[in-house]
C-alpha cells in the first residue's frame, strides 16, 4: 500500500471528495487505483501489493459486511496472527496481511493492533456504528495525517458529523478543498530556530495535524478522539530500569540472530527486493546479512523475492568530503558473486532541476538537502525492484551520533561511575578533542533572529526545546519517539512513495529495540565505540574497515560543496521579492551573510541557509499559486512538465491572495517615531526640545558621511512646514555613533570577529540588559580587548567585581574607559547591519562633527536656517543611558544627553540615526 485517503461526515458530496483525493494520489502504484464509497464515509486508496498481489486488493471487507478496510504498509508478523486467529474460528479467502488485520480487528478491536509489528497506517469503517479507526504503527514509519472541523456550521451542514479529512499524504487532504492551504507559523519559527520538525502533531500546515506514533483516530458521530494503543514506550522504560542482562558473546550471538530474524522477515514479498547501501555500518549489516544468506542457504524460500543476487543501489560522491565509495567497493568486493551493484552520482545541476519537486514530494521542510541522496537512489532504484531495504533507525537505537558519548559521560557522572566515566573518556578522546576543535575554534555563529524579522521573533519568543542531557537510555527513547528519527522515516516515506516503491528498515523493530533496552548500557557504548553491540555482531560478516569505523558520514549529499557551486543560483531566491515579502526573514542580512558566505564559505555552515531556502520553496510551492498547486496535485504529468530550476523561480509570480507586502511609508521628517514624543522638556535647563528624527538609507563600510548628513539637512528644509523650526531658534544635527562607526570601517559583521579563549571567559560575567548585550558577547570582548589591552580589561573586571561586592557599580567601566563603554553588539531588534555587527566607538568624533557641520553650512538651505543651525553632535543612545560622545558645539554634554531622555531615535527597525535637534527656549515662556 502506498497510500491512503479518507472522508467522513460530508454527506452526499463525499464520492466527489475521496475522487479529488484520489487523483491527488494519481502517481502512487502500478495496480490501479479503488475507491470504496459507503453512505456518509468515503475511504480512497492506492494498492501496491507486497503479500499476495492478487488476492490482497482493497478495500477488504468481512464476509459478514461489517468491517471495512483501507491499509498502508505491511504486517510481518502475520502468519503467526493468523494461526491464532484461525484457531478462534476465523476464516480466510486470501494470504495478505491486511485480511489478517482486518479480522484481528474484528476479534480484538483496538486492543489487536499492539500485536501488530511491522509498519502500517490504516482506516476500517465499521457499518455497524458508523465509525471509522484510523491508526498508526508503533514507530511511526507510516504517515497519517488528519484534518477536523468541527465547528457548529459544518456539523449542521454534514448532519451533526464531524467533519474529517485524513490520508497518507497532505496534499491529499489539499485537494479534497475543503480548507484554505496555510502555513503554521508556529512550526516554521521552530523549524527555523532549533531546526526540529515531525516531534509533535502540528505539521507546518496550519489546522492539519499527523497521527504521532502508536495513536488511533476514533471517528464517529459523537466526534473524534486520539489516543494511544500501545505502551511500548512505557514498556522500554520498564524494561530500562530492570537489573539489566550482562554483557556477553552470548548476548551478542542472540542479538545476531534476533537482526537476522528481522531482515528475513522484511524479505516476504512478490515483488522484487533490492538494499539501499551507503557504505556506513547499519546499511552495509543489512547487506551483508543477505549476501551471506544467499551464500550459504541459495535455495531458502524465504529470499525468493530477493533473487539469485541481491540488486543494491549506492549513492556515491567521487572525491567529494562525504565520499563513502571506498567502503561500498571493499562490501561489493568480498560479496562479488552475490551482489549486482547500481552505482547513482547525484550532482548539483542535476539538484537544481530536481528541486521544485523534491520540495513538493518531501510536502514539509526538512532538515537538510541529505535526503536527496536518498530521493535519487529511490528514482534509480523504482527502474528495478519495487522493495528496498536499508539501515536507518540503527543510529537512534546504538547511539550513533556523536552527541550520545557526551550524554553517556554525563550519565556515568551523575552516578558517580568514575571508574567507567575515566575509561570512556580515554576511549573517546579522539571525539572529545573533535568536539574541543569545534568549541575554541574561534567561529562566530551567526544567531538564526539576526536573520529573521523581528516581529516574528517576538511573537515565538516562548518556544523552547530542551532534550535528556544525562541519560543515554532515555535520549535514545526520545529520539527514537520523537526528536530525530520521525523526520527521517517521514523523508523515507515521501521517497519511495514518489517512486512507488516501498522502503523497509530492519533496525526499527519493537522486539529488536526491547531486547536491546534489556541489556546493559555498555551494549551500546563502550570505551568510546557506539553500536558496540552490532559491531561485533557483524564480525566475520563485514569487513572490519566497515565494521570498525570510527568517522560516521551517513547517507547524505556534500552540501557545503554543492552550496559553493550552485550559490549564485542560491542568491537569486534569497534577493528575489518573493523572498524579501515573507513574513519570516530579514531579507538584507540574508542576503548580507549569503554574500560573506561566497566570498568566505569557511566561516559558515549551510544547515542554516537551507533551511532559508527550504521555506522559501516549500511557501512557493504550496502557498503562492493556489491554483498551480492544485494542479499539481490533479496531474503529476502536467506538474513534472512545469518544473524547472529553483534560481528561475526566483522571479515566479505570487498569488494575487497573498501579494508581496506593500513597502512601509517614509516616515515623515516633522513627526516623531511611533510611541515617542516629538517634544521634552529637560530637567537640567527647563527648555523644550524638540526632536525631529530623520529617517534615511542604511548606510556601509567607506560611505561619504559628510554628504550624507548634507543631502539629508537639504532633503529636510525644502519642504520644512512654518514653525517646526521657528525662525531663530537655535539647533542641533544629532547622529548615532553607528553611522559613524560603519563608514569609517570600525563596524564588523559578528562572524567577521574570531573571539580569543580569553574574550570568551570574561564574556560569561558580564550582565546584558534589554537595553543591549554590551560586552556580553565574546565578539564585543574582543573588540574590547584590541581597544584597550586584555590587561586592563582583567583589571577593570577585577574592580567590577570588587565593586558588586562593596555595593559600588560602575567601576569596570571607570577602570576601562568611556571608548569601551561605547562598544556596541549585535541586536535582533535592530535595522541591519547592526543585528549582525559589533563595533567600536567611532574615531575622533570631535574632528568628525567639525566636518559634518562644515557639510552643512555649505549645503543649500535658507539663510535663516544656517544661521540658526549650532553644530554637530555625535550621541551613543539608548533606553538606559545616552552619552555625549563627540561634538563642536559648546553646550556641556550633560544638558545635550538630557534632551535625548527618552531615545526619541529608538534602537530597533526604526532607521532613524539621525535628528534635527531644536531649542524651543526656556518653557515657562511658550
Amino acid at each position: 500500500m502506498c497510500g491512503i485517503s479518507g472522508s467522513y461526515g460530508f454527506g452526499a458530496d463525499t464520492e466527489g471528495i475521496a475522487r479529488r483525493m484520489n487523483s491527488a494520489l494519481a502517481h502512487r502504484g502500478p495496480d490501479g487505483e479503488g475507491l470504496f464509497v459507503d453512505g456518509e464515509t468515503g475511504l480512497a486508496h492506492r494498492r501496491l501489493s507486497i503479500i499476495d498481489v492478487a488476492g490482497g486488493a482493497q478495500p477488504m471487507t468481512t464476509a459478514d459486511g461489517r468491517y471495512t478496510i483501507v491499509y498502508n504498509g505491511e504486517t510481518y508478523n502475520y502468519l503467526p496472527l493468523r494461526a491464532e486467529l484461525e484457531e478462534l474460528g476465523h476464516t480466510f479467502r486470501t494470504d495478505s496481511d491486511t485480511e489478517v488485520l482486518l479480522e484481528a480487528h474484528a476479534e480484538w478491536g483496538t486492543a489487536a493492533y499492539d500485536r501488530f509489528n511491522g509498519m502500517f497506517a490504516f482506516a476500517i469503517h465499521d457499518a455497524q456504528t458508523g465509525t471509522v479507526t484510523v491508526a498508526r504503527d508503533h514507530f511511526g514509519i507510516k504517515p497519517l495525517y488528519y484534518w477536523i472541523d468541527e465547528s457548529a456550521e459544518s456539523a449542521e451542514g454534514a448532519g451533526g458529523r464531524p467533519q474529517v479529512l485524513f490520508g497518507s499524504e497532505i496534499r491529499a487532504l489539499l485537494a479534497a478543498q475543503r480548507f484554505d492551504a496555510a502555513p503554521d507559523d508556529r512550526a516554521v519559527y521552530r523549524y527555523l530556530k532549533f531546526r526540529v520538525q515531525d516531534d509533535d502533531s502540528q505539521t507546518f500546515f496550519r489546522g492539519v495535524r499527523r497521527l504521532m506514533a502508536g495513536e488511533v483516530l476514533e471517528i464517529s458521530a459523537d466526534g473524534t478522539s486520539v489516543t494511544s494503543f500501545t505502551r511500548l514506550q512505557e514498556e522500554l522504560r520498564e524494561i530500562a530500569e530492570r537489573p539489566s542482562r550482562p554483557y556477553s558473546q552470548e548476548v551478542v550471538d542472540e542479538y545476531r540472530e534476533r537482526f537476522q530474524e528481522s531482515v528475513r522477515l522484511r524479505l516476504q514479498s512478490e515483488v522484487p527486493v533490492g538494499t539501499s547501501l551507503s557504505g556506513g555500518l547499519d546499511s552495509s549489516a543489512v547487506a551483508a546479512v543477505i549476501a551471506r544468506h544467499l551464500r550459504e542457504q541459495p535455495q531458502d524460500e524465504n529470499f525468493s523475492a530477493v533473487g539469485s543476487r541481491q540488486n543494491t543501489f549506492s549513492a556515491v560522491f567521487p572525491n567529494s568530503s562525504n565520499d563513502e565509495e571506498a567502503y561500498v567497493d571493499k562490501l561489493l568486493s568480498d560479496n562479488a558473486g552475490q551482489i549486482t551493484a547500481h552505482k547513482i552520482h547525484p550532482q548539483p545541476d542535476a539538484f537544481l532541476e530536481d528541486l521544485r519537486d523534491f520540495v513538493r514530494t518531501q510536502e514539509e521542510p526538512i532538515i537538510s538537502t541529505g535526503p536527496y541522496a536518498q530521493y535519487a537512489v529511490m528514482r534509480e532504484a523504482s527502474q528495478h525492484v519495487t522493495v528496498l531495504l536499508d539501515g536507518q533507525g540503527a543510529d537512534e537505537m546504538m547511539a550513533g551520533y556523536n552527541p550520545y558519548f557526551y550524554v553517556y559521560l554525563r550519565q556515568l557522572r551523575r552516578q558517580k561511575r568514575f571508574k567507567e566515566l575515566a575509561s570512556e573518556i580515554v576511549g573517546s578522546r579522539d571525539i572529545l578533542r573533535k568536539l574541543a576543535r569545534t568549541k575554541y575554534s574561534g567561529r562566530t555563529s551567526v544567531p538564526i533572529e539576526a536573520l529573521l524579522n523581528s516581529g516574528f521573533v517576538s511573537e515565538h519568543s516562548s518556544e523552547k526545546v530542551t532534550s535528556v542531557q544525562d541519560d543515554i537510555k532515555e535520549r535514545l527513547l526520545e529520539d527514537t519517539f520523537r526528536s530525530s528519527l520521525p523526520s527521517l522515516l517521514r523523508y523515507e516515506d515521501k521517497n519511495t512513495m514518489r517512486f512507488s516503491i516501498e522502503g523497509r528498515v530492519p533496525f526499527v523493530d519493537k522486539e529488536l529495540l526491547k531486547f536491546l533496552f534489556s541489556l546493559d548500557e555498555s551494549a551500546i557504548i563502550h570505551d568510546g565505540w557506539n553500536k558496540r553491540i552490532l559491531r561485533e555482531a557483524m564480525d566475520g560478516i563485514l569487513p572490519d574497515m566497515i565494521s570498525k569505523r570510527r568517522n560516521k558520514i551517513g547517507f547524505t549529499t556534500p552540501e557545503g560543496e554543492w552550496f559553493r557551486t550552485i550559490a549564485p543560483e542560491l542568491m537569486d531566491i534569497f534577493a528575489s521579492e518573493s523572498f524579501a515579502s515573507r513574513p519570516y526573514f530579514d531579507a538584507p542580512s540574508v542576503v548580507a551573510l549569503f554574500e560573506d558566505y561566497i566570498a568566505n564559505p569557511g566561516n559558515h555552515g549551510t544547515m542554516m541557509f537551507w533551511r532559508l531556502l527550504n521555506v522559501e520553496l516549500w511557501m512557493r510551492t504550496f502557498f503562492d499559486d493556489a491554483e498551480g498547486s492544485t494542479r499539481a496535485l490533479g496531474d503529476r504529468a502536467a506538474a513534472d512538465e512545469q518544473a524547472e530550476l529553483a534560481a528561475a523561480a526566483a522571479a515566479a509570480p505570487v498569488d494575487a491572495a497573498r501579494e508581496p507586502e506593500t513597502e512601509e511609508e517614509p516616515k515623515s521628517d516633522y513627526v516623531a517615531n511611533p510611541a515617542k514624543e516629538l517634544d521634552l522638556v529637560s530637567e537640567p535647563d527647563g527648555h523644550t526640545w524638540r526632536r525631529l528624527p530623520l529617517q534615511t538609507a542604511l548606510v556601509a563600510r567607506g560611505d561619504d558621511v559628510e554628504s550624507l548628513a548634507r543631502e539629508r539637512v537639504e532633503a529636510f528644509a525644502a519642504s520644512l512646514p512654518a514653525d517646526v523650526v521657528p525662525d531663530g531658534s537655535p539647533w542641533y544635527f544629532v547622529i548615532s555613533e553607528k553611522i559613524i562607526a560603519i563608514t569609517q570601517g570600525r563596524s564588523w559583521f559578528t562572524w567577521e570577529i574570531k573571539p580569543r579563549r580569553s574574550a570568551k571567559v570574561l564574556s560569561r560575567f558580564v550582565t546584558r540588559t534589554p537595553a543591549g548585550i554590551g560586552l556580553g558577547d565574546p565578539t564585543t570582548m574582543e573588540l574590547a580587548i584590541r581597544e584597550v589591552g586584555l590587561p586592563r580589561v582583567v583589571a577593570a573586571s577585577a574592580a567590577g567585581a570588587a565593586g558588586k561586592v562593596i555595593g559600588k557599580r560602575g567601576l569596570f567601566y571607570e577602570v576601562v574607559g568611556a571608548n569601551v563603554r561605547a562598544i556596541d553588539g549585535p541586536t535582533p531588534y535592530s535595522a541591519f547591519p547592526s543585528n549582525v555587527s559589533a563595533k567600536l566607538p567611532p574615531k575622533d568624533p570631535d574632528a568628525v562633527s567639525a566636518t559634518i557641520s562644515a557639510a552643512i553650512r555649505g549645503a543649500d538651505i535658507p539663510a535663516a536656517l544656517r544661521d540658526s543651525f549650532v553644530g554637530t553632535v555625535v550621541m551613543d543612545a539608548n533606553d538606559i543611558g545616552r552619552n555625549v560622545l563627540g561634538s563642536d558645539v559648546d553646550t556641556p554634554n550633560e544638558r545635550l544627553e538630557a534632551t535625548f531622555a527618552d531615545n526619541p531615535l529608538g534602537q530597533g527597525r526604526q532607521r532613524t540615526p539621525l535628528a534635527i535637534l531644536v531649542d524651543l527656549g526656556a518653557a515657562s515662556r511658550r
